[in-house]
Parts: structure tokens; C-alpha cells; sequence
């Protein structure tokens, strides 16, 4: 964030993910959680995202409320949204595209067009747990949210320990690919993450849940080895 900066009176710009979801062979819910988180990530090191033609953009939006919004396209409407500047993410079968920030009330017609409801995906088999040693995206267990809604909070998981690394752990991060797990926590071991000073979200509250909600804790062993 600039210097000086207050974030409700600056003009707000909103971060859009397109998810396709095709009738036939729709993602699962834990891959395209996944996928956003991993986008997200994408597009922050990306240079045209620090230091390219997405830059101004970039900062215009980190100023504000980094607001992220999740919509759904098949078809046409995905080759549409694909053709649009960003970055596409695919994982497990899940594919994501991530655009530069928009203003919020001018969104490209490619994407104001597209739904933001019927974005409910699910699991046919509970996730297994994540391998040992890498980044972890833990839900709070007690809250129930779209598809979309939680792809949000999981890019803004992710977002939030981005910021936390220096230079060298980015590196390390982008060049394992950005692997990283989506679950949600024990419900006996929420308590004690959102008390470990690791990387939390607090929603806003503009949709599906209460204002200061905590939504999610990014759990990275870099972090923990820090002390948080």
C-alpha cells in the first residue's frame, strides 16, 4: 500500500477470476480453490504486475481493499474472457484466469456479463491431507460458502502470505510453482491458527457472511520457522 494512503476513499478496483466450469466435466471444488490461490499468486509475481503495464493497476487496487470477485464461463464465453489480457491457471483439472484490476463499476463486457452465482462445486471424494512441508490455505470449518466466494478468500489467503516473504522465499515459492494445499482446518485446531500470527483473512462482509468474518489462515513453513 502507498504511504499515506486511506483505503475507503481512494477509488476502489476490484481483482476479477473467471473459473470454467463446462456442463459436462465441471472442476472439483478443492481444485478450483487451488487453482484461484495459485493464480493469484501468478499474477502478483508476474513483472508486467510489478513493474509492466499492469503495474499502475496493481497499485490502484492494493490501495484500496484488494477486492477479488469470481465469476463462472463455458464455451464461448470462456474463449471470450480468454482472449482478454491475464493468466491462466490449470490445476488437477481446474482451470482459472486471472485479470489485471478493474475499476469497480467498469467492468470489460467480456466479463460483466458473466454469472457470479452457480459457482457450487464439490468434492466427489473428501481432499486427502496435504503433503508435509508445503503451504497450507486452512478454512475456518464453521462458515459455508459458494464455490466463489471461497475461491476469493482462498486468492486472498494466498495474497496475504505473498506479502508477508521477502524476495528470496517469492523465488522459492514461484519456482516450486506456487504448490500449495486448500483444506479446511480441524475445527479443534481453528482456534489456536487464528491465535498463531500467521496470515489471516477478515472479510468484509460485502457478501455471504458477516463483516470480519475470519475466513482463512495461510499456513507456510517459512513463516512458522520466523515465528510468524
Amino acid at each position: 500500500m502507498s504511504p499515506a494512503v486511506d483505503r475507503d476513499t481512494v477509488p476502489q478496483f476490484v481483482l476479477p477470476l473467471v473459473v470454467r466450469i463446462e456442463r459436462e466435466a465441471p472442476p472439483t471444488r478443492t481444485a478450483a480453490l487451488e487453482a484461484a490461490a495459485r493464480g493469484v499468486l501468478a499474477f502478483l509475481a508476474d513483472e508486467r504486475s510489478t513493474e509492466g503495464e499492469w503495474a499502475e493497476r496493481v497499485t490502484a487496487w492494493t490501495d484500496g481493499r484488494i477486492r477479488k470477485v469470481v465469476r463462472r464461463a463455458r464455451g464461448a464465453e470462456w474463449r471470450r474472457a480468454s482472449a482478454l489480457d491475464g493468466i491462466t491457471l490449470e490445476h488437477e483439472g481446474a482451470e482459472v484466469r486471472v485479470f489485471p484490476p478493474v475499476p469497480l463499476d467498469a467492468w470489460p463486457k467480456e466479463l460483466a456479463r458473466l454469472q457470479v452465482s452457480g459457482t457450487e462445486l464439490d468434492d466427489p471424494e473428501p481432499p486427502l491431507a496435504p503433503a508435509r512441508g508445503i503451504p497450507v490455505l486452512w478454512f475456518n470449518p464453521g462458515l459455508e460458502m459458494s464455490a466463489g466466494k471461497a475461491m476469493a478468500q482462498a486468492g486472498h489467503g494466498a495474497q496475504l502470505a505473498w506479502m508477508r516473504l521477502d524476495a528470496e522465499a517469492r523465488k522459492r515459492w514461484a519456482a516450486d510453482g506456487f504448490r500449495l494445499a486448500v483444506r479446511s482446518a480441524p475445527v479443534t485446531a481453528w482456534p489456536a491458527l487464528t491465535d498463531s500470527g500467521l496470515p489471516l483473512v477478515r472479510d468484509a462482509g460485502f457478501t455471504e457472511i458477516a463483516p470480519g468474518s475470519c475466513t482463512v489462515v495461510a499456513d507456510l513453513p517459512e513463516l512458522r520457522l520466523r515465528g510468524a
